[in-house]
């Protein structure tokens, strides 16, 4: 088989290297791909949001399966393109990927469908009044959101009212976000810890991929702006056989016959983006693709085939359920120095070669590019890394370990990564023990 993947991040890559590891494929490709993707795949200049040009490299080249990286191109419609001309392409339509493209339409649908979520209300500029009343009616924190796609930035959780009123200015009318802003979702801030689950759909069965959580502020301890996310492990013990039960038969399933009986059915990897709360789990969001850095922790620990997991996805052929390793993965992003905000690119990066000496730690690249000498590798973005290392299912802080060990062999300019990816996940599983002890 002929596999197209689509985008240029540590997501992406992660995808493309399970992928490689599929004995259907022959041929693997990406559009645009970085600089490590470029030594598994052949790096095709066409950037995701040009479906249309997506599209002729697909029918000229013959591609066998296109699988879509980013959210953008979703909510685009490039799968109904795709299928429109007889190709094969993993991912929710241009309908479902509402989901997450607009999350006034999300919120209203959880209401419609007895899915448990934070309490809400959206507002449009004309309702900027209703706005400020409302955020004055409710305790703090309060939590805004742009409703539309805005990279993982779009979110606020606001301590104070004044603060919370000030944000709703930036959103509504200085249009921080563009068109994302129009429509802003406010509501109540949900208490508890967070967790990611991607669920692989055919539009009716549907496959579980083990529990992760993700590490979205750029700060120790959860301090600071948010991000794309600095750092993910799996599993997540937070989330227990009987929480992973909750969240498939309370949202999982509920969303996706929902959306059938929407007529919008939903294939593809719905991401669910999970608080679990003193009652239960509740949704925070949906995404309609892989989360990342989530990915980077969660299919290193997938014992199957992910082509012809996604070839059922389309088919229409789901299996009930995927074998996992019993192993653990943490992943620590290297961002740029200034990242979220303001950072510099085109730094050469050092130590590459030296971090994977160990075959348990695998180093996904996000932001980088080839420089002008030959064999060097520079920053090209934000989020410039992940470093993943695998170990065992029982000994997180040794796994943890050996991924901050490879990070410290890597250098750049104004390197940057938080220092404490998973010991929320340690933390858990010391209170599991000492309860199962009792």
């Amino acid at each position: 088989m002929k596999v197209f993947v689509i985008g240029s991040g540590g997501r992406e890559y992660a995808l493309a290297w399970k992928i490689r590891q599929s004995p259907l494929v022959t041929k693997l490709y990406c559009a645009p791909g970085n600089a490590g993707i470029a030594d598994i795949a052949e790096c095709i200049d066409i950037k995701p949001a040009d479906i249309s040009g997506l599209l002729k490299f697909a029918r000229q080249e013959s591609i066998d399966l296109t699988v879509v990286g980013p959210e953008q191109p979703l909510t685009d419609g490039i799968v109904n393109l795709f299928e429109a001309h007889g190709l094969k392409i993993f991912g929710p339509s241009k309908s479902a990927a509402r989901l997450e493209g607009s999350k006034v339409f999300a919120k209203r649908f959880m209401k419609n469908y007895g899915i448990p979520t934070a309490e809400y209300q959206s507002f449009t500029a004309e309702e900027r009044f209703d706005a400020e009343r409302f955020i004055n009616e409710i305790p703090v924190p309060i939590v805004l959101k742009a409703s539309g796609l805005a990279a993982g930035k779009g979110v606020s959780i606001c301590e104070t009212k004044e603060q919370a009123l000030e944000i709703l200015t930036m959103m509504l009318d200085e249009k921080v976000f563009g068109e994302a802003g129009t429509s802003v979702v406010i509501e109540e801030f949900l208490v508890g810890e967070e967790a990611s689950v991607f669920a692989l759909t055919d539009g009716k069965e549907f496959v579980t991929l083990v529990p992760a959580q993700d590490h979205k502020r750029i700060l120790d301890d959860d301090k600071g702006k948010n991000t794309g996310g600095m750092g993910a492990y799996a599993p997540a013990p937070i989330v227990t056989d009987e929480m992973f039960k909750k969240v498939r038969h309370q949202i999982i399933a509920p969303t996706l016959r929902g959306m059938a009986n929407e007529g919008h059915p939903y294939k593809g990897c719905l991401y669910v983006g999970l608080m679990i709360t003193e009652t239960g789990p509740k949704v925070v969001e949906y995404n309609c693709r892989f989360g990342d850095p989530e990915t980077q922790v969660v299919l290193p620990l997938l014992d199957e085939d992910l082509v012809e997991l996604m070839l059922a996805s389309i088919d229409g052929t789901m299996k009930q359920n995927v074998h996992v390793k019993p192993q653990s993965a943490v992943c620590v992003v290297i961002a740029s120095g200034g990242y979220p905000d303001a950072y510099e690119t085109g730094k050469p990066i050092f130590g590459l070669e030296n971090a994977v000496h160990d075959k348990d730690v695998v180093i996904f690249h996000a932001g980088t590019k080839h420089g002008h000498t030959k064999g060097e590798i520079v920053t090209a973005g934000g989020r410039v890394l992940g470093v993943t290392a695998i170990g065992s299912k029982d000994n997180l802080e040794e796994t943890i370990d050996r991924a901050y060990r490879a990070v410290e062999k890597i250098t750049f300019d104004g390197a940057y990564y938080r220092s404490d990816i998973g010991k929320k996940g340690v933390a858990w599983m010391k209170r599991l023990q000492m309860t199962e002890h009792r």
